[in-house]
């Protein structure tokens, strides 16, 4: 059976980076954790949005992470059936044991793949695997297994 691990977070697409962190940070306390930009096949592959390039950061709050998600590219965004580079778009990711049997199981439920399933090849994140899902209503869920670390 399959396992669901933990919650990695919560990632929200917004529509300033800047505006939103300052909001998160200065209203809430959180903590800016990393900035990033994302882009490349591996962004637009698990996403499912060609040409996808993200300026992204990751804030702590209450021991959750929050990825705040600001799409510079491509360009439009829409409120109907959202996307992930989407105004007011969200998703849940969690961490899985087994990605390829979690993926089978939402799909009996009606879920999706947005993209395709993705390997990260560098970084310190290099071998997890992720995929991004859509309901029929549009909710997105992530699902990401991790790699087995030894000491």
């Amino acid at each position: 059976m399959t396992t669901v691990v933990s919650v990695a977070h919560t990632g929200i697409t917004v529509r300033s980076l800047e505006t939103a962190a300052a909001f998160w940070v200065g209203a809430l306390g959180a903590e800016v954790e990393r900035r990033f930009v994302l882009d490349g096949a591996f962004a637009a592959d698990v996403t499912g949005v060609a040409g996808a390039r993200i300026s992204a950061a990751v804030l702590v709050l209450g021991g959750h992470r929050i990825e705040l998600l600001e799409y510079l590219e491509p360009a439009g965004r829409q409120h109907l059936e959202p996307r992930p580079n989407d105004l007011g778009s969200w998703h849940l990711a969690l961490d899985v044991t087994d990605l390829d049997r979690t993926v089978a199981r939402c799909g009996e439920h009606g879920w999706r793949l947005a993209g395709a399933i993705g390997t990260m090849t560098t970084g310190p994140r290099a071998g997890t695997r992720f995929a991004y899902l859509h309901d029929r209503d549009g909710a997105t869920l992530e699902l990401i297994q991790g790699v087995a670390r030894t000491p």
